[in-house]
């Protein structure tokens, strides 16, 4: 069985990512509906304009998709604005988007 690690691709340097995923032999998708996060092992938000990726995250219904897709024990990473996306508070004052990550960027 195949692992599956997708990225979500709302904003950022999605490409890159999953050309990585492939090259050690994983299956990699860009996710851009909730509904994609069935089936998969593991997700990577990339970096890029962590309140853009937010925004987009709330517009579109993946708060709460991926909180729920992490509380099931499954890995979710992320790089640059990614990792403030995890963040449970973040130093600018904004609104903690996923408050999954106890840090603050």
């Amino acid at each position: 069985m195949e692992t599956k690690i997708d990225v979500l691709a709302l904003q950022g340097a999605v490409e890159e990512y999953l050309n990585m995923i492939h090259k050690v032999g994983a299956v990699g998708i860009a996710i851009k509906r909730k509904e994609q996060l069935t089936g998969i092992d593991g997700i990577i938000i990339p970096g890029g304009e962590s309140t853009t990726i937010g925004k987009m995250m709330r517009k579109y219904g993946f708060i709460e998709e991926v909180r729920s897709f992490a509380m099931s024990g499954k890995p979710v990473f992320g790089t640059w604005a990614g990792l403030v996306v995890l963040a449970n508070e973040i130093d600018s004052g904004e609104e903690a988007h996923l408050s999954l990550m106890n840090m603050k960027p």
